[in-house]
């Protein structure tokens, strides 16, 4: 097996919060699923949030130079899948969206929400790595589940209160 075979299969076993990235601006609101997200900071808050080059979401992403990471709940499965699948304009229809701080869209029931702007930008193989430096933070309140990818399936993780 080669190297990058072999560097697929064990990041699949690498479990990650599911996210839905999400921007609004100049360049228009759009969004994606996605799972390479690790905290950098807390002085400044900052995340680090990998997105492939070729993705249609990337530029709009630069663009508009915000993004909001809505940790996604056990309950959020199909709006996961929604927001993986290419090409689908009404992915925020049925769903309760707010904005603060930046203008990107908030999931109304995410686990965790950062809205964030992007304070650096690092080109490293087929992805951008974005710095984000985060300007509110939206918290859901009581128990929930958390909804993770692992072995290239979905697993739901209770968290207590």
């Amino acid at each position: 097996m080669e190297l990058k075979d072999l560097f697929r299969e064990g990041m699949s076993r690498l479990g990650a919060s599911v996210t839905v990235l999400t921007t609004d601006g100049p360049a228009g609101r759009h969004g994606m699923t996605a799972s390479a997200v690790c905290s950098v900071t807390d002085t400044p808050p900052t995340l680090l949030v990998c997105v492939n080059r070729s993705n249609r979401s990337h530029d709009m992403f630069v663009q508009n130079g915000t993004l909001c990471v809505n940790v996604l709940g056990g309950q959020h499965r199909d709006l996961s899948g929604r927001f993986a699948r290419s090409g689908l304009e009404d992915r925020f229809e049925g769903t309760l969206w707010s904005t603060h701080a930046t203008g990107a869209p908030v999931l109304g029931d995410a686990v965790a929400a950062f809205d964030c702007v992007i304070s650096a930008r690092q080109e490293v193989g087929t992805h951008s790595v974005f710095f984000c430096e985060i300007r509110d933070i939206a918290l859901a309140e009581g128990p929930c589940e958390t909804l993770v990818w692992c072995n290239r399936d979905f697993h739901q993780l209770a968290m207590a209160s």
